[in-house]
């Protein structure tokens, strides 16, 4: 057994891809974060049985899928509201409970999965792997689906590379990645181009959006909506579909006073995000949760509002923040 140090030098590169795996298989960070952290272990534990016939990444990804695999046999699948049923049709309806007992599907930092990486086309690629709406398909294939898919068509792994971390024939799996592919056309939407977090053009209309959320301008809020906007807010089970809906449950249930929210930009899903604060009785704003953007041409196409002030600490993000002066 290697000395812990010496293992950790020769794994720790490893560890952004091994999380953004271990992500796409669970649907949540902190799942996906315990699953590489038993992957380690596993690996530094069992290295004297490493007979290096394969690469270390493959030997570390036969351990880690495995291990994801086992997660899943003793947990639900991990939806967000919209894969319930169909939308909300009264945006001024009393707000419906919340579901805590749900284990909601979860965003990912970009920091966390890609961090550092000098390719920019490999990043492109990295963040579109993990994009929301393909997370939350995913969640809906049986377990052994989804593994073949995502080594075969997200990581690019040959038929038989598959077959043998997955202890079976090849002829298996084409089979499964077709029934695969099949059910994902099925239940994953189409979504138009998806424009990254770091591009320009955007920058302002995600300005324009904070501003609005800030003021709490409903009517400016709404011109940067698509026609077809989606808004949902987990642990919320009810989900609203159509500027018209998404801007009247807004303006009846969440957007009072101009200074009752403000936002931080960060980057989650390989998307635009924001870390939201709500302020409090004392007059300071505490963490409430992430909002996760889909950006498409001009307009945003969906806002998926995470309620859980938690989450904010996994974005290296203040529980709180500081009073703002009075602008």
């Amino acid at each position: 057994m290697p000395a812990s140090e010496e293992f950790a030098q020769l794994t720790d590169s490893f560890r952004p891809e091994l999380l953004a795996h271990c992500y796409r298989m669970l649907g949540s960070v902190h799942d996906a974060e315990d699953q590489v952290q038993e992957t380690l272990l596993r690996a530094w534990r069992s290295a004297g049985d490493f007979e290096g016939r394969a690469s270390l990444r493959t030997w570390l990804y036969r351990i880690a899928t495995n291990a994801c695999l086992r997660a899943i046999e003793n947990r639900k699948r991990r939806p967000l509201p919209s894969g319930f049923g169909a939308p909300g049709e009264d945006p001024r309806a009393p707000l419906a409970p919340a579901s805590p007992e749900v284990p909601w599907l979860q965003p990912i930092p970009d920091a966390l999965f890609a961090p550092g990486v000098a390719d920019p086309a490999a990043t492109v690629t990295k963040r579109e792997s993990v994009r929301l709406a393909l997370i939350a398909a995913l969640q809906y294939l049986p377990a052994r689906q989804r593994a073949v898919l995502i080594l075969r068509d997200v990581l690019g792994w040959r038929a038989a590379e598959v077959a043998a971390l997955l202890d079976t024939t090849t002829t298996a799996i084409n089979s499964t990645l077709q029934r695969a592919r099949t059910q994902l056309d099925r239940i994953s939407p189409t979504e138009d181009d998806v424009y990254e977090p770091t591009d320009p053009r955007q920058r302002g209309l995600l300005g324009r959006y904070v501003a609005a959320f800030e003021t709490a301008d409903v009517a400016a809020l709404m011109r940067l909506l698509h026609d077809d906007a989606v808004l949902e807010m987990p642990p919320i089970p009810i989900w609203f579909a159509g500027r018209e809906q998404v801007g009247g449950f807004l303006a009846a249930h969440v957007l009072g006073q101009a200074g009752d929210f403000r936002m931080v930009p960060t980057a989650a899903n390989g998307q635009f995000a924001l870390g939201v604060y709500v302020r409090g009785r004392d007059g300071l704003h505490h963490g409430y949760g992430v909002q996760v953007l889909t950006i498409t041409a001009s307009r945003i196409a969906r806002i998926t509002a995470f309620i859980d002030a938690d989450l904010l600490a996994t974005f290296d993000l203040p529980a709180d923040l500081a009073a703002r002066a009075s602008r």
